[in-house]
């Protein structure tokens, strides 16, 4: 299992502390969190933060942009040394135009469903993608509880790009625990971001080694 610590639940007040446990740690990615206040009804950090972490960051970082026009910032964050721009399928008109301009500017291109949006919204672009992020949560707040008709979606999603010879990895955002990590990855997730169950632990690196290992 590949994991993507969110860093949205970390401590911002020591946040090179916390970057550096992450460098040190089994994590594959650093999943960052960008909120508009528009799209998701929260705000949470912008692009100098963005430029402050990948200073420090040793994992590539996953940006997960919940914001409106997404596609103004592909090259913004090239420029920041994003490995992976995932935007929302809600927030684009364009989504194709969106994608294409993510892989022109070098980026592995995600998109997100937030929990009422079907899978079936993928299958024009699903062979396009290097990753299909699926929210177990309502976006814009961190600490949900998991909702449980994700598992469904996983499984309906991992059906979708094997019948389309897709190689979109699966990722699942929001309430990922112990329990609710190896449900995701009996049903076919490929990376788990966990924010408050790695962040606000004592043995951060033990939860991020157990999830790496389900």
């Amino acid at each position: 299992m590949l994991v993507s610590p969110s860093i949205l639940a970390a401590d911002f007040a020591n946040l090179q502390k916390e970057l550096e446990m992450i460098n040190s740690s089994e994590a594959d990615y650093l999943h960052l969190d960008v909120m508009d206040g528009v799209f998701v009804p929260n705000i949470s950090f912008g692009f100098p933060v963005i430029e402050a972490i990948s200073k420090i960051s040793l994992k590539p970082l996953d940006v997960h942009l919940m914001i409106v026009e997404p596609h103004k910032w592909v090259n913004r964050l090239k420029d920041l040394g994003a490995e992976i721009m995932n935007v929302h399928l809600e927030a684009c008109l364009h989504l194709d135009r969106t994608i294409f301009a993510i892989h022109d500017a070098g980026m592995k291109a995600g998109v997100t469903l937030n929990p009422s949006t079907p899978v079936s919204m993928l299958v024009d672009v699903i062979d396009q993608l290097d990753l299909v992020l699926l929210m177990s949560v309502n976006p814009g707040f961190g600490g949900q509880p998991f909702i449980q008709n994700t598992l469904k979606k996983v499984k309906e999603l991992k059906e979708l790009r094997d019948s389309t010879g897709s190689s979109a990895l699966i990722e699942v955002d929001g309430g990922v625990n112990e329990a609710t990590g190896n449900s995701l990855s009996e049903a076919g997730a490929d990376i788990l971001v966990a924010g408050s169950y790695v962040f606000k632990a004592e043995k951060p690196l033990e939860r991020i080694s157990l999830l790496k290992h389900l």
